[in-house]
């Protein structure tokens, strides 16, 4: 047990603080889904060990009590759009960090055209610019799940959406 008031750390940092290929590679990752540190690349780096960990442990076994864990695994990973829907156990092992970042809140509303850019995308969800099925969301990190999509939205009192749909209108023209 923990202190209450203080929670737990949700990410490894990397073994080797100066490998030069790893820095690269994670500063085109933040670049290309604008993000903030690279602690946010470690925590999606941690989740992706996180589920081929246990995905390698269902993996070794055959009884009941883990086919009830392995379909609670891939439901889970299936509801938050990491995975596709045809998905087997063995692709967990396949994920990559990318698939988590994709799925964040931040990526999906550059993707929706919401935002011109990544990190404006971060700016609008965290002052309050963005919704989710009308309610507002203020966490970039948030994990999109796969029918939400379609709810993300501006905040109906939101100033930016009409700004964002004019720039929209000139760049179609």
């Amino acid at each position: 047990m923990g202190h209450p008031r203080k929670a737990r750390k949700k990410y490894n940092t990397p073994p080797h603080p100066w490998n030069a290929e790893r820095i690269k590679a994670e500063n085109k990752l933040m670049t290309k889904y604008g993000l903030k540190n690279k602690k946010e690349i470690w925590k999606a780096d941690t989740l992706v060990r996180k589920y081929s960990r246990e995905a390698r442990y269902l993996l070794g076994f055959s009884q009941d009590q883990v086919e009830v864990e392995r379909n609670e695994l891939l439901g889970h990973l299936k509801r938050s759009g990491i995975l596709e829907e045809s998905a087997q156990l063995e692709n967990i092992l396949d994920l990559t960090v990318e698939d988590i970042l994709r799925r964040r809140l931040q990526t999906v509303v550059h993707q929706k055209g919401l935002a011109r850019t990544a990190k404006e995308a971060r700016m609008f969800v965290v002052h309050g610019h963005i919704a989710l099925n009308g309610k507002k969301i203020n966490s970039p990190s948030y994990v999109v799940k796969r029918g939400e999509e379609d709810l993300i939205d501006f905040y109906p009192s939101s100033p930016v959406a009409k700004q964002i749909a004019e720039f929209n209108q000139a760049n179609a023209e």
